[in-house]
């Protein structure tokens, strides 16, 4: 069975940085499309990037774009979500997910995860790691 565990999230100050990671466990990470998402307080899910099995496609929400780096590394089983520059309003709890083969991570596939409100493309989701960011 597809397991996936984040790890790497904690309180940081505005301007700080963090790399969260998500590990998967039960198959071959190389044959799954991941994504990170993230739900703030009060406030929808929201999907924040996407990257392929190979690695060599990817796709991050333009509001985001500017700070926030997405990898894998394959022979660790581990999806990585690097935030520079956080903000307040990055407070929330992330989570990865295994995406529907469907959907395939390519420039524009945040925005059609942006209108899947039910979330249809995701097939397994991890537990979640908050990130509060704080003074």
């Amino acid at each position: 069975q597809l397991h996936l565990v984040e790890s790497g999230g904690g309180l940081v100050q505005p301007g700080g940085s963090l790399r969260l990671s998500c590990q998967l466990s039960g198959f071959s990470m190389e044959y799954y499309t991941i994504g990170w998402f993230r739900q703030a307080p009060e406030k929808e899910r929201e999907g924040v990037s996407c990257i392929n099995g190979g690695g060599d496609s990817s796709d991050i929400a333009d509001s985001v774009k500017d700070r926030f780096t997405i990898s894998r590394d394959n022979a660790k089983n581990t999806v990585y979500l690097e935030i520079n520059g956080l903000k307040v309003e990055d407070t929330g709890d992330y989570y990865c997910a295994a995406i529907s083969w469907r959907l395939s991570c390519s420039r524009g596939a945040m925005a059609v995860l942006k209108r899947d409100t039910s979330n249809t493309y995701v097939t397994t989701w991890g537990q979640g790691t908050r990130v509060t960011v704080s003074s």
